[in-house]
């Protein structure tokens, strides 16, 4: 997994409220060495973003199953979902905060969302903005990687796309964050990709049923070349989707506990 590339839509001692505060912090001392050098070196969060830094630290350092061989079609138990990320997301207290339905590969959500997190950082001086995809429908294509891509997804979709661009590293991700004006620069239409949508701290969110579906979907085509059940080919996506996912229990179910959080819904 280290080698592979990660509809329109910093640190303890921060003030998180309750159990946000104690998870995160809990999250971030396990593995704070491992963590914060990660973020030094690759994010792109303003100097000013002390919640989002601390929650996108907790974030990378809280656990995920990838390791699965069979998923049931309907989880019932936490440890079938990324249940530590998914409460670290929901607990958050900085903000503002949205949460994007997501469900159209083709449409221009990367570059929606992108426009809403500078609109928020500069425009409305918002660096503690969080913005969260609820990914669903072919837009879920975009959240596995080249293994599942290159063994199921370039066949289901006939060849149209041959792999997963949407996580691709723009060279406009590489000049200077400084020039936040530049529009060929990482804040800019030129750098609409997932992976550096991360490194803003958008949290890209995934969904089982999304997962099972397809599944089905690749069953049904017959794309299956290992012969694998329903349950076990369900496992191996959810194996091989991109870092930094977050497995939810089915993230149209989800959306309603990201809005009692105080996420405000974008369709």
């Amino acid at each position: 997994m280290s080698e592979l590339l990660l509809s329109r839509r910093r640190a303890v001692s921060l003030p998180l409220a309750g159990l946000g505060a104690a998870m995160v912090g809990a999250a971030f001392l396990e593995t704070a060495p491992r963590a914060s050098a990660a973020a030094t070196a690759r994010d792109l969060l303003s100097a000013n973003a002390t919640k989002l830094r601390a929650l996108t630290a907790a974030l990378a350092a809280a656990p995920r199953n990838r390791t699965y061989t069979t998923v049931p079609q309907i989880v019932t138990d936490p440890a079938q979902w990324d249940a530590t990320a998914l409460k670290l997301a929901l607990a958050y207290d900085g903000g503002p905060k949205q949460v994007w339905d997501n469900t159209d590969l083709e449409s221009p959500w990367l570059n929606l969302m992108r426009n809403a997190l500078n609109s928020q950082i500069w425009g409305w001086q918002h660096p503690d903005f969080l913005a969260i995809s609820a990914t669903h429908g072919s837009a879920h294509f975009a959240l596995y990687d080249h293994h599942i891509w290159s063994k199921y997804l370039t066949e289901f979709t006939g060849g149209k796309y041959k792999k997963n661009a949407w996580i691709e590293v723009p060279p406009a991700a590489s000049a200077d964050p400084a020039d936040f004006q530049s529009a060929s620069g990482p804040f800019s239409g030129a750098a609409n990709s997932i992976t550096v949508l991360q490194r803003r701290g958008v949290v890209f969110c995934g969904c089982h049923y999304a997962i099972w579906e397809l599944s089905a979907a690749f069953i049904k085509k017959g794309i299956n070349p290992d012969k694998k059940s329903h349950e076990e080919l369900a496992a191996e996506l959810t194996d091989h989707l991109i870092p930094g996912v977050i497995v939810t229990p089915g993230v149209v179910g989800s959306i309603p506990e990201f809005e009692l959080a105080g996420f405000q819904y974008i369709k």
